[in-house]
């Protein structure tokens, strides 16, 4: 690992608040592309996604576990519809967002080109890498910790009963409480090529743009727009 590589992932481990990281390698891997090792294989031959794996069962049992103590008498159903949606792509890929996490991660040069660095699935996939390079690096208690913190506010969403809905019907019902305003959502451009194209929407409200997101469909960049524009509003 060569020096700017290294002040790059202490950079990134004082953005998300821990106190060390003992190997930086596994950082380094959990936050590498398998686009990216493809492309460097004499020099970089490992990636992320074995640690995802890894990521996405600690993910499961901490969520389900906080979910189970918390909630004593919801049942087995609304557990796992409560726990999938705190998991689920957009707000892992959220949260990585706000702390701008695409700038870290090793991207090929196609990955690049098409708008990796903001993909939700690539950001969600690192996620779930990260929590795996916590917990080998560390402990499960320290997983663990990372993840409440970072999930707190879509734990909440539990809380209010709001687990159940896409962010769009959030979006409206967040904006509707106390009136009747103009919600539209707006294509504001378009990136890539026309078999792997990424789109940006605007949702815009009463002429002001309060959200942008990006998805691989229209719907998907509208649900991402409308996830941003309640974090702006501090509804999450």
């Amino acid at each position: 690992m060569d020096r700017l590589r290294k002040e790059q992932l202490e950079k990134f481990i004082s953005i998300l608040g821990l106190e060390q990281f003992h190997q930086l390698s596994i950082l380094d891997k959990a936050l590498t592309h398998s686009s990216y090792a493809n492309e460097n294989k004499g020099k970089h031959g490992f990636y992320n996604e074995r640690l995802e794996f890894l990521g996405d069962a600690i993910l499961d049992l901490v969520v389900g576990e906080y979910l189970f103590l918390q909630y004593p008498h919801m049942p087995e159903g609304e557990l796992s519809k409560a726990r999938a949606s705190v998991v689920s792509e957009t707000p892992l890929a959220a949260v990585c967002a706000s702390f701008h996490m695409g700038e870290y991660i090793l991207l090929g040069k196609g990955e690049l080109a098409s708008g990796g660095r903001t993909r939700a699935s690539i950001m969600a996939d690192a996620f779930e890498a990260v929590v795996g390079a916590i917990y080998i690096d560390s402990t499960y208690e320290e997983a663990r910790k990372f993840i409440l913190h970072q999930l707190k506010g879509y734990l909440e969403l539990v809380a209010k009963g709001d687990y159940g809905k896409d962010y769009k019907t959030l979006f409206q019902e967040f904006i509707q409480r106390d009136g009747e305003h103009i919600i539209a959502y707006q294509l504001c451009r378009q990136e890539g090529p026309d078999h792997d194209k990424t789109f940006y929407m605007e949702v815009i409200v009463n002429g002001s743009v309060l959200g942008e997101g990006a998805g691989k469909t229209k719907k998907d960049a509208e649900q991402h727009a409308a996830h941003e524009a309640l974090m702006h509003l501090h509804a999450i």
